[in-house]
């Protein structure tokens, strides 16, 4: 072992002694806290930066050594404990043993270093002195030490010091001003620069080898954590670029974007009001609002992470409303359930009827026309159906905005059928409700006042970020608290000292619960719903330029009209133009849109989605959602798609 670097320290006395070792400046050296036993001849420490050794000489603690070329040059001793404290504050502490006042004299001077404080378990003196001069580290012996009494001991449980805080809390700080300043720099300014990538693509496994995704046992110095960020931020999608169209989600908003810094900050959990006042309030006012635009004199609701989970708490609320005993009493003793949904339909529902075990095959798809609406007359054969085989239908799910076609369903006369046969009407308007929000396009929802429960997505079309989801009901009995409450005495307690009616936590069947609804409150402040309402508007605006321009253009073709931002269309390259449209064609076809998708990501010029849907090849779906987007941008992507594709 070298001991290029052997610095000696004296202590007096015989006892033992806690080490403690805080990182000061980069790289960074783990937080180690260690008793350290008389009968211990040496221990041997490492770091990313290095390896080294403290030793006890002559089987006490008279002399300390510190050897190993990378190891620290300087060590205090002394009767208190330091901390976590940085070198910088040292000379301005009153420390409850001795220290080296000469600290803040050579603070500047020490790179790579760590900073030992040897804290002694009995009320002895300790001197500093004898620093080596070798490594020209400090200008001059050590010269001073002063004593102050001690106040208390430092306390040592199951091998851990107690004494203070083990965060580096200036350390931390500092940290997060620059990765504040990295996301400033490297996210919001960029996010509308069209001469930026939206992605920069690489393979799974390549991407492994370059974000370093190991996880040590020594952690890594705050300029290390920086550069991950950086690289992070480099290999992710920008989704906030104006040519993101891949998602039925893209673009900043640069309000709901502070809310949740703001809320990543805090950290709160909404369950109650005592732990999380102001963001239940504001989720109150959020729901209030959300519930007059649906058409509703009053209602309940809860935001949930996601419009998939929105679907399920309906369908669960529908199944308690129909079948209340299954809560207490389970699905043993329950009637065979059915439900009807859209052959359109989220893929969610799915989902759902399996997780609460109604089981995949009693979901009835109705079958859509030939926009992807649900047909009426369908739905209603089915439900005689149903009962005519004696199962017990109880939910009807219509979808306003479908994920592909952005279809509608006829809400009225749903609601009609709904109403002859007593059965829940849900509408999945995670998609298309917030055209509740432009008066001049809320006529596509007609009829969703007649609903029991909506789903709403304001992270979708009204950019309130992911997630932001809202399951509203028209129920005002607590329908939502008694379907899901469980009344835990430890959270729920119904003495506490303010209105416990704000302890909204037990309707959810989640117990931490994100504070979602204040993004969209903030943006909501910020742009007043006459923003939120050009928002929508001028993405239809966009969406219905884009469909002119693709009827003009050669070697596009639509799959059908549009009626919301979902824009459906095939590119055929010009191998394929003179060609039958017939099985060698469609064959052909269906090729041509994952080869043009890959070719963009690549690039890194756009991304835009394609699917097969129902018969249908492959086809792009193009989606408008931000206001960042201009008709620049609808004409880039035809350009762009025609450009990489007019070879194949």
């Amino acid at each position: 072992m070298s001991s290029d670097s052997d610095h000696q320290c004296p202590v007096d006395g015989n006892d033992s002694a806690r080490l403690r070792f805080s990182s000061l400046s980069s790289p960074v050296w783990i937080l180690i806290s260690l008793l350290f036993d008389l009968g211990t001849r040496s221990l041997v420490i490492s770091s990313q930066s290095g390896w080294g050794e403290l030793r006890v000489e002559n089987g006490d603690l008279s002399r300390l050594k510190i050897l190993g070329s990378r190891i620290p040059q300087t060590v205090f001793i002394t009767r208190g404990s330091l901390g976590s404290t940085s070198l910088n504050e040292v000379s301005k502490l009153n420390l409850s043993g001795g220290f080296c006042s000469t600290a803040k004299r050579f603070s500047c001077l020490i790179r790579s270093s760590l900073l030992a404080v040897l804290s002694v378990q009995k009320g002895i003196q300790t001197t500093c002195n004898g620093i080596s001069e070798e490594e020209d580290i400090i200008a001059g012996a050590i010269d001073q030490q002063e004593t102050i009494p001690s106040k208390k001991n430092a306390v040592l449980v199951d091998g851990v010091v107690l004494n203070g805080p083990t965060t580096d809390a200036k350390a931390g700080e500092k940290f997060v001003e620059e990765a504040c300043r990295l996301i400033m720099e490297e996210v919001v300014l960029k996010a509308t620069d069209v001469n930026e990538k939206v992605c920069e693509w690489r393979p799974p496994e390549q991407l492994k080898q370059l974000l370093d995704l190991e996880m040590r046992d020594s952690g890594e110095p705050p300029h290390r954590l920086l550069e991950l960020c950086r690289d992070v931020i480099r290999y992710s999608v920008k989704t906030n670029h104006p040519r993101f169209f891949n998602q039925l989600y893209a673009g900043l908003d640069y309000y709901s974007l502070v809310a949740r810094f703001m809320t990543e900050a805090l950290n709160p959990s909404v369950y109650t009001y005592e732990v999380s006042p102001v963001f239940l309030l504001v989720e109150e006012a959020v729901l209030k609002k959300m519930i007059e635009f649906i058409g509703w004199k009053e209602g309940d609701g809860i935001f949930n992470p996601g419009g998939s989970v929105s679907n399920m708490y309906a369908m669960n609320l529908a199944r308690y409303k129909y079948c209340p005993d299954i809560k207490e009493k389970g699905l043993s003793g329950s009637p065979r359930l059915i439900l009807f949904t859209s052959a359109e339909c989220h893929y969610s529902m799915k989902k759902a009827a399996s997780f609460l075990g109604i089981g995949t095959e009693n979901v009835c798809f109705v079958e859509t026309d030939g926009r992807g609406k649900m047909i009426p007359e369908e739905l209603e054969k089915q439900v005689w159906q149903a009962r005519k085989e004696g199962t017990a239908p109880f939910l009807v799910c219509a979808t306003s905005g479908t994920t592909v076609l952005g279809a509608f369903d006829p809400l009225d006369e749903i609601a009609d059928i709904c109403e002859r046969h007593g059965l829940w009407l849900h509408v999945d308007a995670s998609w298309g409700g917030s055209a509740l929000m432009s008066r001049k396009h809320r006529k596509l929802l007609h009829g969703i006042h007649r609903a029991d429960s909506v789903a709403w997505n304001p992270h979708k079309m009204l950019m309130a970020g992911i997630q932001c989801c809202a399951l509203l009901v028209k129920d005002k009995s607590d329908l939502l608290k008694k379907c899901y409450c469980a009344k835990a005495s430890y959270l729920f307690q119904q003495d506490k000292f303010y209105d416990v009616s704000y302890d909204t936590g037990d309707k959810s069947i989640q117990c931490s619960r994100r504070p979602d609804a204040f993004k969209f409150w903030m943006t909501w402040k910020a742009l007043g719903t006459s923003g939120l309402e050009e928002r929508v508007n001028r993405a239809l605006a966009l969406s219905r330029y884009l469909v002119d321009e693709i009827k003009k253009r050669e070697g596009f073709k639509l799959l059908l009209e549009p009626e919301y931002a979902n824009i459906c269309f095939w590119y055929i390259p010009p191998s394929l133009r003179e060609m039958e449209e017939g099985p060698e064609f469609w064959a052909k076809l269906n090729l041509v849109a994952p080869a043009i998708k890959e070719r963009m990501m690549k690039k890194g010029s756009l991304m835009l989605g394609y699917q097969p849907h129902r018969g249908k090849v492959n086809f792009f779906r193009q989606v408008v959602i931000s206001p960042q987007v201009s008709r620049e941008d609808m004409d880039f992507l035809l350009d762009e798609i025609d450009l990489l594709g007019k070879d194949m």
